[in-house]
């Protein structure tokens, strides 16, 4: 899920940001945690308009999850050498590593689909992708992206082609490919690690160099993150321009469609149906235009968060604390929000169920991050990457 960071050193315990850690990584994690709880049980709206604002709460389908793959990126990027991934042996030992923690966040992820909740549980789907970019880890972030739009171009076709697999499959097997389909989210990790590679911010480069710190590093690094910002806009605006231009999505696409399957109304036909199946704006319809303009988003998320809380002295690093601490700890808060749901009587489904959720994740993120240290999901899978010797 992230970088490990077991519990630091009493001195340490309290201290806002660890030398070397992105806040702003940390703050965009929390974004995506509580969109996926929104998207969970916030009931919000089905669908988009920009003339209502009571809708808008709609954002939240699709984009928060597109969020937290973008992120897996960024965070394999940042514990594989930043803007340097090492050569070998030590880039053996990385590898070694994070194979170990993608098999520990599936098995959570096999441990919370237990709880027999209605939500869909993407940690299997993310622990796989931990295993898939596991080979292009030393690749140049312009391969990388070749890579992400090839994947982004087959995405409906396997999309698509997976459907029979799974017919007369129960929860179980939707979550295991068909809701989080794999090409579509290896697209959405390999543009995370393109965007670490390509440098938000000072830090240290792998495997011990100190964390660099000075107004004149972090201003190296504004420039990459106002491009990112940019980029990640205009790639998002034009993608979805492209969409609902030559696909607009159909009245009843929202109630008829599945998550992670193209879709096209009964009776279309021809460039139409093919329209909509491959360029469709539909959230969750792993089109090429879904995937890129979803993915457009995350990257502007991402740039902006560490824009405005990286480097910007210990006020703005206060301020942004009760979200980076949520972010800091993504399994724990993402396991616990699914705990709490199995244990309610009743399965939540309201803004106000959302707010109290959000709450007592901000509430206990904090109090734990304060006193100590990583999140406890967070800190058993430190202990077990930590079997494999540290690279050096």
């Amino acid at each position: 899920m992230t970088a490990a960071h077991p519990a630091p050193p009493a001195a340490m315990r309290g201290v806002l940001v660890p030398p070397g850690r992105l806040q702003g990584v940390d703050v965009a994690r929390a974004v995506a945690l509580l969109g996926m709880m929104a998207a969970h049980i916030g009931g919000i709206a089905d669908e988009f308009d920009w003339g209502d604002p009571t809708t808008w709460s709609a954002v939240a389908h699709g984009r928060p999850s597109t969020l937290f793959a973008v992120l897996a990126g960024v965070s394999i990027g940042l514990t594989s050498g930043r803007t340097a991934p090492p050569g070998p042996p030590v880039i053996g030992r990385v590898r070694a590593r994070l194979a170990v923690r993608a098999v520990a966040v599936v098995a959570i992820g096999l441990a919370l689909m237990a709880l027999d909740t209605p939500v869909y549980v993407i940690l299997p789907t993310y622990g796989a992708l931990f295993l898939l970019v596991l080979p292009v880890l030393r690749l140049r972030p312009v391969w990388l992206l070749v890579i992400a739009a090839v994947c982004a171009l087959l995405s409906p076709v396997v999309a698509l082609a997976s459907v029979p697999l799974y017919a007369g499959a129960g929860m179980w097997e939707v979550q295991l490919g068909l809701v989080y389909p794999v090409v579509t989210f290896l697209a959405y990790v390999l543009v995370g690690l393109a965007v670490a590679r390509t440098g938000l911010g000072p830090g240290r480069r792998y495997p011990g160099a100190p964390a660099a710190s000075g107004p004149s590093r972090w201003e190296e690094g504004r420039g990459t993150q106002v491009a990112l910002l940019a980029s990640g806009v205009l790639v998002a605006l034009a993608a979805y321009a492209i969409g609902n231009v030559l696909a607009p999505v159909p009245a009843d696409a929202e109630l008829a469609a599945f998550p992670g399957v193209p879709w096209a109304p009964d009776g279309s036909g021809g460039a139409a149906a093919l329209a909509q199946l491959l360029l469709s704006p539909r959230d969750h319809s792993s089109s090429v235009v879904d995937v890129v303009g979803t993915a457009g988003v995350a990257v502007a998320v991402i740039a902006l968060c560490t824009l405005v809380f990286d480097g910007r002295g210990r006020t703005v690093a206060r301020s942004a604390f009760p979200l980076a601490a949520v972010g800091s700890m993504p399994l724990t808060v993402y396991a616990g929000h699914l705990v709490v749901i199995a244990l309610l009587p009743e399965y939540p489904e309201s803004g106000a169920a959302w707010a109290w959720f959000a709450i007592g994740s901000v509430l206990f993120a904090m109090v734990w991050r304060t006193f100590l240290g990583s999140g406890p999901l967070e800190r058993l899978v430190a202990r077990l990457t930590g079997l494999v010797p540290a690279a050096r």
